[in-house]
């Protein structure tokens, strides 16, 4: 059973994709990811239902959002490919669940409803819910009651369907203490490796036998098919001595983009927030800017007051509560108009009144921390991206053009190489995997070059994009069918491969000797046992995973206990076992807490498995490279 326990994730970016299905988030506009399908491109198709690539974007910046605005930030980790496609999976999951709860019949009561939404910590106040707490945060959140309610009873019915699933999860008190006993447990151990490369000068081959291997697996030893090609590569980065760019151009750029061009600089704020709501009439609006500017206007007078005031007055119920504390952001993480104010300031200034779609804003910068860049010392690296990015544009444009003529003309690659300036190369002789990883790993272009047209027809390959806006075509110049390698070629290696063998064979035997001779206790000379350690299943101090399983694999019913281990490329690994220590599996504050983590894990097993067994019964479909374009970021 251990083995089949996965470790429950711990990291952040696993709790942030977590969060992607908790209820409370929909309170803040998190709207149904599914539900933006649209006219967008799909990311992927589950069961003929799409995953626009909008609605994939809307998950993945709320990851980001989030991290930003908590200060945990690591831009190399959010942009990974493991990122995007756990954020996706996440959502293909939702959607497969939405799908179970259909056809399940799951129902949420409007009495259910009521209570939960009621229980909601952000609708209270002193103590009991408050319906213009709740009128009020929606309306600042642009959500209407009905929309708000029916996220709602679909996060409930989720919750519901996987709490079901997590019950399943349970495991009696004498198995959990027995299987924490066993995780606990600490073993005295010492091992000794009986090393195949120790025994290889012992061995003696003799020619014939090499010459009978050679007869005998004469078909696997094999010079691999070769070809020389020419080629022709059409890419966008070609295409960059062509493009101008002026400075209007690149200043403009700038501003659509500053986010991204901003260092690693960030703000920590304090924000005063008075609401009029969404739908706010001018009056309306003008005694919220009135209550705003008096505010202002007692801060003014006495900076001290700040947190106080944010208390007492905010109305954003988040950072209310920590005197309008917004922790650290970076640029892209707030409203435009408040990231212009926040970062337009210096530490502990206050601003003046700052409008946004939420209200009237007064704010206090209380630290700032890396660094932004300016304009005038980004201009060399825009300007180049905005070249790049023309020429991608062109690259497109002309793409179809290049892939017209190579097969148009497909006795020569000179005509594509004249129209589009390229120069056609050649290439020394190439196996399949040779040119599979000169074309970056891209097989497509090379079982083109090897196919029976190719080789007898000596034409252009249709153009491949081998590599994101890198055309290739590429034609067969000379070609060489495999054939069986010259004994003289192979037999030092042979002979090599033989000897190995042999001296595993002998290091084998003699820990088979010395593990008998051991268990039935008598002294075994040429045995160096490594100094004792104390190892558990978390700790091995420095011993080898394979050592380290043995270890735990070696009967303990009586001690000192022995055990070994064949392995055909090192040798033979020893093991004993001295002692027994399961104290750590006694103390009732650890035991407490590691059988809630049992139960955390048992659960998370049975939910993943249910969500592997809906994915194996559904049609999934997956446009990877969408999926890790850079313009889904």
């Amino acid at each position: 059973m251990l083995d089949s326990i996965r470790s429950v994730a711990q990291g952040w970016v696993g709790k942030a994709l977590l969060a992607l299905i908790t209820i409370p988030f929909a309170l803040f506009g998190i709207d149904s990811y599914l539900s933006q399908a649209g006219n967008n491109a799909a990311i992927a198709k589950v069961n003929g239902s799409e995953i626009s690539v909008q609605a994939y974007s809307n998950a993945l910046q709320n990851i980001r959002n989030r991290m930003q605005a908590e200060g945990k930030v690591d831009q190399a980790q959010l942009d990974s490919p493991e990122v995007k496609s756990m954020v996706l999976d996440q959502l293909i999951n939702q959607q497969l669940l939405n799908e179970e709860i259909k056809q399940a019949n799951y129902a949420i009561s409007e009495t259910q409803l009521v209570t939960y939404i009621t229980s909601m910590p952000n609708f209270q106040k002193e103590g009991k819910f408050s319906q213009d707490l709740y009128d009020q945060l929606l309306q600042q959140n642009n959500m209407t009651p009905a929309k708000f309610e029916a996220e709602m009873r679909a996060d409930l019915l989720a919750q519901q369907a996987q709490d079901g699933i997590a019950k399943l999860g349970f495991i009696s008190n004498a198995r959990a203490d027995n299987t924490l006993m066993l995780l606990n447990q600490k073993r005295q151990v010492t091992v000794s490796e009986i090393k195949t490369k120790d025994f290889v000068n012992q061995v003696k081959i003799d020619p014939a036998q090499v010459k009978a291997y050679y007869e005998q697996h004469k078909d696997k030893l094999r010079v691999p098919e070769q070809v020389k090609i020419e080629f022709l590569l059409f890419s966008a980065s070609s295409l960059i001595p062509t493009i101008k760019v002026d400075d209007d151009e690149v200043k403009k750029f700038y501003d659509e983009n500053a986010s991204k061009f901003q260092g690693n600089e960030q703000r920590r704020a304090s924000h005063i927030l008075i609401g009029s709501g969404a739908n706010a009439t001018p009056e309306q609006k003008q005694e919220a800017k009135a209550k705003a500017e008096a505010l202002l206007a007692t801060i003014k007078k006495n900076p001290k007051s700040f947190e106080e005031l944010a208390i007492k007055n905010s109305q954003d119920p988040g950072s209310a509560v920590k005197g309008g504390d917004l922790g650290s952001f970076g640029r892209g993480a707030m409203v435009k108009p408040f990231e212009a104010a926040a970062f337009s300031m210096k530490v502990n200034q206050v601003s003046d009144l700052v409008e946004s779609e939420f209200g009237y804003h007064i704010i206090k910068v209380t630290e700032i921390t890396g660094q932004g860049s300016d304009f005038n010392s980004l201009k060399p690296q825009i300007k180049g991206d905005v070249m790049y990015q023309k020429a991608q544009a062109a690259f497109a444009e002309k793409a179809e053009g290049f892939s017209n003529i190579v097969y148009e003309q497909s006795g020569s690659l000179q005509p594509a190489a004249k129209a589009f300036g390229g120069q056609v190369q050649s290439s020394d002789w190439l196996t399949r995997e040779d040119g599979i990883k000169f074309f970056k790993n891209n097989d497509k272009i090379m079982s083109l070059i090897f196919s029976a047209e190719s080789l007898k027809d000596r034409r252009n390959t249709e153009a491949i994009e081998v590599s994101p806006n890198n055309l290739v075509s590429a034609r067969v110049v000379d070609y060489k069918p495999s054939a069986p390698k010259s004994f003289d070629d192979v037999k030092a290696g042979i002979e090599e491969l033989l000897k190995l063998e042999a001296a595993a064979k002998l290091a084998v035997k003699t820990g088979d000797a010395a593990l008998k001779s051991l268990r039935e206790g008598k002294v075994v000379e040429g045995v160096n046992w490594i100094p004792e350690v104390i190892v558990d299943r978390k700790n091995a101090q420095g011993l080898t995973q394979l050592a380290m399983t043995q270890i735990f694999k070696t009967d303990i019913s009586k001690l000192p206990a022995y055990s070994g281990l064949a392995d055909s490329k090192q040798g033979y690994l020893l093991v004993k076992v001295i002692g027994i220590d399961t104290s750590a599996a006694t103390d009732e504050a650890v035991v407490k807490t590691m059988k809630s983590e049992l139960g955390a894990a048992l659960e998370s097993e049975y939910l993943a498995a249910y969500k592997q067994s809906l994915r194996e019964k559904a049609k999934i479909k997956v446009n990877q490279r969408l999926l890790l374009d850079n313009s889904t970021n």
